[in-house]
C-alpha cells in the first residue's frame, strides 16, 4: 500500500513540474497572427542554430500571462501574454528566451531535474505514511501535503541557472540580428512586482521564471553592452503588433472592454479592426461590415481584411457572398493553409457547379502544408461525399478523427474505408495503417476506448462522435 501511495504521489508531483502551464485550454488558429509570430520567430530560431520548420509555434487561448516549451520543440504562448506585452520587442524577448530552452537542451535537462527534485518529496511522503500508520494522522497529512512544495523548491534550484542562461542567450540572439534586446529587460521590469505576490496569485510565467533582482540586473547589463538598447522597432513591426493585439482583444474580450480600449472617436486601423470583430461577434453584422469595408477602402490588398469579411458573411448565413472575399484573400496570399480551408468551406456550403472540385483542390493543398489539420480533413470528407466518393470520404473522416484524437471513431471509419477501397492503392494502405494504429486490442489505445464507451452511454450528453471540430479563426476551438 505504501509503495502504491508513493508512486501515486510521485506521479502527481512530477506532472506539476513537467507540464507547467500546459493546461487544457483550446488552441487558437489564425492566419494573420501566425504569420506575424512566425516572421518574428524564425530569424531567432535560425540564429540559435535551430531549423524553423522543426519548431512548432502554438497560441493558447488563456488570459493568464504565460509562455513555455513543451512536448519537444514546441513553443506555446498564451493570448494573455500577447495582449499584456506593450511592444513587439517584449514579445520577441520572450520568444528568444524560450528558444534557448530548446537550443540549449534545457527541455532534456529539466526532465532529469524533475527526477532529482522528487527525492525530498518522496521522503516527505514516506514519512507522512509512516506517521499515519503510527496513528498521527494530522502530522502525516501535513507531511504529505508539503511534499510538492519541497519538490518545487528543489526543482527551481536546478532551473535557476538555466533561466539565467536563457536570458543571456536571448540577448545574444537579438543582438546577432541587429535588433534591440531592450524588450526582454522591459518585460521583466514591468512585471517585477510579481515577486512580492504569493505563489498562488502570480502569473504562471513567473512561477516558472522567478524574477530575482540580480537576474534582472544581469540581463540589463548584457543588453546595454550590445549598444542596441535604443534601437526602435520598425514601423512594420509596430503595425503588426498593434493589429495582432487589436484582433485578439476584438475576438476574446467583451464588447464593453473593446469600446473602452478602442472608442468610436479612434479611427486608427487597429481600432476599426477590433470594433469590426467585436461587432461581428455580437451579431451586429452590419456594423462589422461597415468597419471592415472602411479598412478595405484604405488597404484593398490586405488578405486578412478580405478573410475577415468572408468569415462575417459566411457565419451570418450569406454563404454565396462569402466566397469572393475568401477567393480574394488567397489571391493576395497564395497557398496559405488556413485561407485555403476557409475558401473551401464556403465553396462546400455554396454548392454551385464546379464548387466541389475547387474545394477539393484547395483542401488537398492545405493538407500538404498541414497534414495534421483535422478540420481540413473534415471538410475534405464533405467535398468527397458531395461527389459520391463514399469510400474516400470515409477515409477522410477517419483521418479527421485520428488527428483530433478520437481513436474509436477513426477506427470505425477506417474499417469502412478498408472494406470499400481498392486493395493495393495508396488510399487503401493509408486506411489500413489507421486501422492498425487505432486497433482496440492495442493496450496504448485502451483509455481512448474506455472514454468513448462512457461518452456513448444514455444520458452522457455529447458523444465523442458528435464533438465539433471548430473553425479556424481567432477564437476558441
Amino acid at each position: 500500500m505504501a509503495r502504491n501511495l508513493l508512486k501515486s504521489f510521485a506521479a502527481l508531483a512530477a506532472s506539476a513540474f513537467l507540464a507547467l502551464g500546459a493546461s487544457a485550454q483550446g488552441l487558437i488558429r489564425d492566419a494573420e497572427i501566425e504569420e506575424i509570430l512566425r516572421e518574428w520567430t524564425d530569424p531567432i530560431l535560425e540564429v540559435s542554430g535551430l531549423v524553423p520548420a522543426d519548431v512548432g509555434l502554438y497560441i493558447i487561448n488563456d488570459s493568464s500571462l504565460n509562455a513555455f516549451v513543451a512536448n519537444g520543440q514546441r513553443i506555446h504562448m498564451h493570448t494573455g501574454l500577447l495582449i499584456a506585452a506593450e511592444t513587439p520587442g517584449q514579445i520577441k524577448g520572450v520568444i528568444a528566451h524560450e528558444t534557448c530552452h530548446i537550443a540549449c537542451g534545457h527541455t532534456v535537462s529539466r526532465g532529469r531535474a524533475a527526477s532529482v527534485a522528487m527525492r525530498p518529496a518522496l521522503i516527505s511522503i514516506g514519512l507522512g505514511i509512516l506517521a499515519m500508520a503510527a496513528g498521527e494522522g494530522g502530522a502525516g497529512a501535513a507531511l504529505i501535503g508539503s511534499s510538492q512544495q519541497f519538490a518545487a523548491l528543489n526543482f527551481f534550484t536546478h532551473t535557476r541557472a538555466e533561466e539565467a542562461s536563457a536570458d543571456a542567450h536571448a540577448v545574444k540572439y537579438l543582438a546577432a540580428l541587429g535588433q534591440s534586446p531592450s524588450g526582454i529587460v522591459e518585460f521583466f521590469e514591468k512585471f517585477r512586482y510579481q515577486e512580492v505576490m504569493s505563489e498562488a496569485r502570480r502569473y504562471p510565467y513567473f512561477r516558472a521564471h522567478p524574477l530575482a533582482a540580480d537576474r534582472i540586473r544581469t540581463t540589463r547589463i548584457l543588453a546595454e553592452a550590445t549598444g542596441l538598447m535604443d534601437k526602435p522597432p520598425t514601423e512594420r513591426e509596430l503595425r503588426q503588433y498593434q493589429m495582432m493585439r487589436a484582433k485578439l482583444i476584438g475576438f476574446l474580450d467583451t464588447p464593453a472592454k473593446v469600446r473602452r480600449e478602442y472608442p468610436a472617436r479612434d479611427t486608427s486601423a487597429p481600432a476599426r479592426y477590433a470594433r469590426a470583430i467585436s461587432a461581428y461577434r455580437a451579431a451586429d453584422i452590419q456594423a462589422g461590415l461597415r468597419e471592415i469595408d472602411s479598412l478595405l477602402a484604405d488597404e484593398p490588398d490586405n488578405p486578412f481584411f478580405h478573410e475577415l469579411k468572408g468569415q462575417m458573411l459566411f457565419e451570418s448565413g450569406r454563404i454565396a457572398e462569402s466566397v469572393e472575399p475568401h477567393r480574394r484573400s488567397l489571391e493576395l496570399m497564395p497557398g496559405q493553409p488556413l485561407l485555403l480551408i476557409n475558401y473551401a468551406r464556403s465553396l462546400n456550403a455554396r454548392g454551385e457547379p464546379g464548387d466541389v472540385e475547387l474545394a477539393e483542390a484547395a483542401l488537398r493543398d492545405s493538407i500538404i502544408a498541414e497534414r495534421e489539420n483535422a478540420f481540413a480533413w473534415a471538410q475534405l470528407a464533405i467535398t468527397l461525399e458531395k461527389q459520391g466518393r463514399r469510400a474516400e470520404a470515409q477515409l477522410a473522416t477517419a483521418e479527421s478523427a485520428y488527428w483530433v484524437g478520437d481513436i474509436a471513431r477513426a477506427n470505425i471509419f477506417a474499417k469502412r474505408a478498408v472494406d470499400q477501397l481498392e486493395r493495393g492503392t495508396p488510399t487503401h494502405r493509408r486506411a489500413d495503417d489507421i486501422l492498425l494504429i487505432t486497433d482496440p486490442s492495442n493496450p496504448d489505445n485502451r483509455r481512448f476506448y474506455e472514454r468513448y464507451s462512457r461518452a456513448q452511454r444514455p444520458g452522457a450528453g455529447i458523444g465523442m462522435r458528435d464533438m465539433p471540430f471548430g473553425d479556424f479563426s481567432a477564437r476558441r476551438e
